[in-house]
């Protein structure tokens, strides 16, 4: 909690009172403003619209106190697996899946992503569309942009990406409502990776996040296939360790690094698909016919109900870390997938 407060502080202090511009509410005359219009001018979008959006935007204190306290920071994994893992988010992800089978049949067919990993994502982030967030985008980028100085050039450059949607997109910048980071729709785009990733899989000729789930499904599988998402790659298996030699690799974080031979030396063991205590899905098949030695691998120390939770990670874990850069996101991503997956199964006739 200290780490927390201290976190929260440090934001509040860089963020500071509001001057007396944001007082008029006109963030057009920011002084970092001049930056975002020359790349307006630059990608020929309409100026004047642009600085009427500025001028309404409105600074908002609870969107920094937001951003200084995530919950990826402040959680252990068994507290955030709580928030995630609800009996009704399974039930609500089988009914989405049931209603839009044939995009997802698609979405696999086209791009190779599991169906439950394109779920889990929407399931997480939305609950499939119920909660879509309820900031002005507008507000939410503007106030990052230029009252939040650790992270302003990324959220200024998410406000012009906003401004070119508006014209591709045909959204209402003014209006569009998303998270307190300014992501968007059914997925929870920021409006760079609504650039980058989003498609137009329904075929309408329009890329819609907001109200299309259709495009949403098509969207995510792309970003996952465009972060290389390996087909048929295992995400994760729990382990057991042997010693301390585990410390330093699990410090050096979530991005594989490490081989699982380099593991095995160093105490850690996926444990065995033979197990019956232990889900198939969570285990390696390390035979000669499944992963080799050289596999890369991380080492994961998660903080469970039990005490300590080992797990080995594969690069698709990695890949999930691209859409939150969270190590409890990732997680709750796999392990709300194979719970969608168990409950698809016993829902066929």
């Amino acid at each position: 909690m200290k780490k927390t407060g201290l976190l929260f502080a440090v934001c509040a202090a860089l963020a500071g009172p509001a001057p007396a511009w944001a007082e008029t509410a006109n963030y057009a005359e920011h002084p970092e403003a001049t930056e975002v219009l020359k790349a307006v001018r630059e990608n020929g979008l309409d100026e004047d619209r642009v600085r009427q959006l500025l001028a309404d935007a409105k600074r908002k204190d609870s969107i920094l106190e937001a951003i200084a306290r995530p919950a990826e920071r402040t959680l252990t994994w068994a507290e955030y697996s709580r928030i995630f893992l609800q009996e009704d988010r399974v039930r609500q992800g089988v009914a989405f899946a049931e209603e839009h089978a044939e995009a997802l049949d698609r979405a696999e067919r086209e791009y190779r992503i599991p169906r439950e990993i394109i779920l889990a994502i929407i399931g997480v982030e939305t609950r499939y569309g119920r909660h879509k967030g309820s900031y002005r985008v507008l507000d939410a980028l503007t106030t990052l942009g230029f009252d939040y100085p650790p992270r302003g050039a990324f959220f200024r450059k998410q406000l012009v990406a906003l401004f070119k949607m508006e014209r591709d997109a045909h959204i209402d910048a003014g209006t569009i409502t998303g998270s307190y980071a300014g992501a968007m729709g059914f997925p929870q785009f920021i409006p760079t990776s609504y650039e980058a990733y989003a498609v137009d899989f329904d075929g309408d000729g329009v890329i819609d996040l907001v109200n299309s789930p259709v495009d949403a499904i098509g969207s995510v599988a792309n970003y996952f296939k465009q972060h290389r998402w390996q087909p048929g790659l295992p995400v994760a298996a729990r382990a057991r360790v042997d010693g301390d030699g585990y410390v330093k690799m699990a410090e050096a974080g979530y991005k594989p690094s490490f081989t699982l031979d380099q593991a095995r030396k160093n105490g850690v063991v996926a444990l065995s698909c033979g197990d019956d205590r232990l889900s198939s899905q969570y285990c390696f098949d390390t035979s000669e016919q499944g992963l080799p030695g050289t596999q890369p691998v991380a080492v994961l120390d998660l903080t469970g109900e039990d005490g300590h939770e080992f797990w080995l990670a594969t690069d698709n874990f990695y890949v999930i870390t691209r859409y939150n850069h969270s190590e409890l996101y990732a997680m709750a991503v796999l392990q709300l997938s194979h719970r969608i997956a168990d409950a698809l199964k016993d829902a066929r006739p």
